[in-house]
């Protein structure tokens, strides 16, 4: 590669983390949206207001979205009892059997909500690649963006802080 491919690779790069940081950058609110769980259960992000909610988009055939289960999990068990909402969104190409099966087989106690047409992903910025995590504080603004496994010591922070706020 010569001199100027690095350049305009480097100024790409530079251009698309900016576009990126603007994005997700500051706080931003998120439209209401409607979640339907694998139990027939519909809930509106609306009506969470005034908690905390965590949303976040996985699939079946994710390894790190496997992996992060038992982290949301414990979080889910650590705040849910002070107001934290967690709701999980498999994303529209996951079998819904699927999605039934590993709920049940790793005991999920929060929501498990499907997305078959991809409109909560598209509510949530056209979410593609997974895990991915909204944290939205109780004003229903997006307070934190966590592509990849969330980071649960960063998360917990940010989740006591609302928690108080609230």
């Amino acid at each position: 590669m010569n001199r100027v491919s690095i350049w305009l690779l480097a100024f790409a790069a530079l251009i698309l983390a900016g576009l990126g940081l603007y994005r997700w950058g500051g706080e931003r609110s998120v439209p209401d949206a409607e979640f339907v769980t694998i139990k027939g259960e519909h809930i509106r992000l609306r009506e969470l207001r005034g908690h905390p909610v965590l949303v976040t988009f996985w699939a079946s055939d994710c390894r790190a979205c496997i992996e992060e289960l038992p982290d949301l999990a414990e979080l889910y068990r650590e705040f849910s009892g002070r107001g934290l909402k967690l709701i999980s969104v498999a994303m529209a190409y996951d079998l819904p059997n699927r999605v039934v099966s590993m709920a049940e087989a790793n005991k999920l106690a929060y929501p498990v909500a499907l997305d078959p047409l991809g409109r909560l992903a598209e509510t949530f910025g056209q979410v593609r690649l997974v895990p991915n995590s909204f944290l939205i504080g109780p004003d229903g603004h997006i307070v934190m963006h966590q592509l990849g496994r969330i980071d649960v010591r960063n998360f917990r922070e940010k989740v006591e802080r609302l928690l108080e706020e609230a």
